[in-house]
């Protein structure tokens, strides 16, 4: 049998040097000994930092040869922007992106696309809506995850009729929509994973595991620690708050890492981009209808025409409005308030945005029941808050199609 070489031919082209985020230039120089109680060997392997606390005092600046980028558990280590993050929420923030690493790769291979094309049954979901095969996949991947780190007493999903009871003395709670848009991943459409952050409820310590499994993924948004979603598209994208702002972080292939490239993201307090589905429009109440009448015509209080941008994949959609403005709605009963609202809502207001039912802001409703439905409008302050003054801007009818 013949043996396969490969043949490397030199090349004039020095790669481009990227703007990235320094935090440290010296792993080894910077990081204090490890904790009792980390998971250690699965860093190792991959050969990432297996401590997270950085001394900030020797923190160095970025120099000519490019290696020193700051990575997501760098980034946290040092308090995540200005936010008090302990190493509990660090170690658990390690493992979550790595099984979101593993779901890029997944919806990526060309043997697992036609995943998601196959429904399974499940009381969550009826059509359309129903999980799928990638669905459950991407969601038994966070769920390793979550109980490897050690750090997690309960995760609600999507996915799960109830709560998943992990760890008695896990610090966290997770709530999560394990692999948002997977309907698309035959068309190559983006998907995503939104997850949201609590910290467990020792007072419910005491009561039956279902209980104190379902009152704990009950939190109010205004409870979250941390939430985020990741984008996976062209690149796959880490968008994160932990309190203190929102900052994104780009998967760097070549080293597996996911690195700071959008600190402090702002979104803009006006937009000129509205995300809808412009099919449903004669479903449409009045205040609604107006409303984009009006901006499509530029008469609204901003004077330019706004133009429709419409992916219909929550987290493509939101993450194009973080960048650029404007305002990215699903007006009906659609939207699960603990899975995708809550931990989308969080991640606009820390980008200075908004987050609306077309009522009430987002993060000050209470939920009831784990997978309670409602309208999500998110995106500029100005732009929702024009929106809402329409008053009728839910939608309450679904005719011909179900929810």
């Amino acid at each position: 049998m013949q043996s396969l070489t490969t043949t490397l031919y030199p090349t004039s082209v020095s790669p481009p040097s990227l703007d990235l985020y320094p935090l440290r230039q010296t792993v080894s120089s910077v990081l204090s000994p490890p904790t009792a109680g980390y998971n250690r060997r699965g860093m190792a392997s991959r050969g990432e930092s297996a401590s997270f606390k950085p001394l900030a005092a020797r923190q160095t600046s970025i120099s000519g040869d490019g290696d020193g980028y700051c990575t997501l558990v760098d980034f946290a280590g040092y308090g995540g922007g200005g936010a008090n993050v302990g190493d509990d929420l660090v170690v658990l923030l390690y493992h979550l992106q790595h099984a979101c690493k593993r779901i890029a790769s997944l919806v990526a291979s060309p043997f697992n696309s036609s995943l998601g094309k196959l429904s399974v049954n499940s009381s969550t979901g009826s059509g359309r809506d129903a999980p799928k095969p990638l669905d459950i996949v991407s969601n038994d991947i966070i769920l390793s995850s979550l109980r490897n780190s050690g750090k997690v007493a309960v995760m609600a999903s999507e996915e799960d009729d109830t709560p998943t009871w992990i760890k008695d003395d896990g610090p966290y709670v997770v709530v999560v929509d394990p692999l948002d848009g997977s309907r698309n991943i035959d068309a190559s459409i983006p998907t995503g994973t939104i997850f949201g952050i609590y910290n467990r409820l020792v007072e419910l310590d005491h009561l039956p595991v279902e209980e104190k499994a379902e009152l704990n993924s009950l939190q109010r948004g205004n409870r979250l620690v941390a939430s985020g979603y990741v984008l996976y598209s062209s690149a796959t994208i880490l968008c994160v708050t932990l309190g203190s702002g929102t900052h994104a972080f780009t998967l760097d292939h070549s080293t597996g890492e996911f690195v700071l490239t959008h600190q402090n993201i702002k979104i803009p307090p006006r937009g000129q981009i509205y995300s809808v589905n412009d099919a449903r429009y004669f479903d449409w109440p009045k205040g609604l209808r107006k409303y984009i009448d009006t901006v499509r015509q530029g008469k609204g209080q901003n004077p330019k025409k706004y133009s429709a941008r419409y992916i219909c994949s929550l987290v493509a959609d939101l993450h194009r409005t973080l960048l650029y403005g404007g305002v990215a709605m699903n007006p009906r009963d659609h939207l699960r308030l603990v899975y995708e609202g809550n931990p989308l809502a969080y991640v606009v207001e820390q980008s200075g945005g908004k987050a609306s039912d077309g009522k009430r802001e987002i993060l000050s409703i209470q939920p009831v029941k784990l997978h309670q439905r409602l309208p999500l409008f998110l995106g500029s302050v100005e732009d929702v808050t024009e929106l809402e003054s329409y008053g009728d801007v839910q939608q309450t009818v679904n005719p011909g199609y179900e929810v």
